[in-house]
């Protein structure tokens, strides 16, 4: 049985020393200078004037609209266009860069939230997470950050799709894999915590008055 467990072991961990160096190979491929100049295309083809720029901040891209900047994070941006291995590589990544100039043409919005953006991360500051998922007032901040999001993100979808169609950069059905792949994950992060927001309030109601 020992013998058996071992060598479980053992080939668990030869598939998982395989699949890394599998990753890295992929990753490989692709130079941070190459990701420039794919992203930097992509941007200049739109004729937006948008400056571009490489980090490390774990998040694949970004726009930050207070400086105008597209940022992007090379060893990410190849690890999620990974995760998505049926599509080809300088699709997602055009797709991804036309999501993030989305953001940027809805930016007089994105500035008339920051008001309320700060106060989101104020709340944080102020509270811990447990804190946060016990008093109603609070995790109503939380949805309504949530909401705005998901509002922002569909928003830049929606620009994204319009600049496609006037400049046919990614076929339609690769668009909306990568679409509703990247929205997916904020739908599931703000529906977990309006449960438990709806939970709240349903126990808030039950105590004695």
């Amino acid at each position: 049985m020992l013998a058996v467990f071992s060598v479980s072991v053992l080939l668990c961990f030869l598939i998982i020393l395989y699949r890394e160096k599998e990753m890295s190979a992929y990753m490989q491929q692709y130079t941070n200078e190459f990701l420039y100049e794919l992203i930097h295309s992509t941007i200049k083809a739109t004729g937006l004037t948008i400056m571009l720029k490489e980090d490390h901040s774990g998040v694949n891209m970004s726009y930050n609209f207070i400086t105008n900047v597209v940022s992007f994070d090379a060893k990410r941006l190849v690890e999620a266009a990974g995760e998505l291995s049926s599509i080809p590589f300088d699709q997602y990544v055009k797709t991804i860069t036309l999501h993030e100039l989305g953001h940027a043409l809805d930016r007089p919005a994105l500035d008339a939230s920051l008001d309320r953006t700060l106060d989101y991360f104020d709340m944080r500051d102020l509270y811990s997470t447990k804190e946060i998922f016990k008093n109603p007032d609070l995790l109503g901040m939380i949805i309504e950050e949530h909401q705005m999001n998901i509002a922002f993100e569909e928003t830049a979808w929606a620009n994204a799709e319009n600049l496609n169609q006037n400049l046919q950069i990614i076929d339609q059905n690769s668009f909306e894999l990568i679409k509703k792949q990247s929205l997916s994950t904020y739908i599931r992060n703000y529906e977990e915590d309006l449960s438990a927001y709806k939970q709240l309030l349903e126990q808030t109601e039950l105590l004695p008055a």
